[in-house]
């Protein structure tokens, strides 16, 4: 899986990749993960984290707004999970309904 990390108007930390590389290992239990673009920003007081992951027949996209810009990445990785779970229990329930 190839993943892309950059920050806009914010330098992206070893720290900060290691947080978001570390929150993808969750997501990669649910689905197969092709590839993901990360863009983390700084606006005024606000830390933005954006997602997209590219799923096999699917891309899935995330944004979250925190004070705190680790805060951001857990809300950003919180919703990109409950979109892979939905994906996938429409990918279940249409091989059950075809088989």
């Amino acid at each position: 899986m190839s993943i892309t990390i950059s920050g806009q108007h914010v330098g992206v930390t070893e720290a900060m990749e290691a947080y978001v590389k570390e929150k993808l290992v969750r997501l990669e239990r649910h689905a197969d993960i092709t590839s993901g673009q990360f863009i983390l920003k700084l606006e005024k007081d606000r830390k933005i984290a954006e997602g997209t992951l590219h799923l096999a027949g699917a891309d899935i996209n995330a944004t979250a707004t925190h004070d705190d810009m680790y805060a951001a990445i857990d809300l950003m990785a919180d919703k990109l999970d409950r979109q892979v779970l939905k994906h996938k229990e429409k990918l279940v329930a249409r091989q059950h309904g075809q088989g």
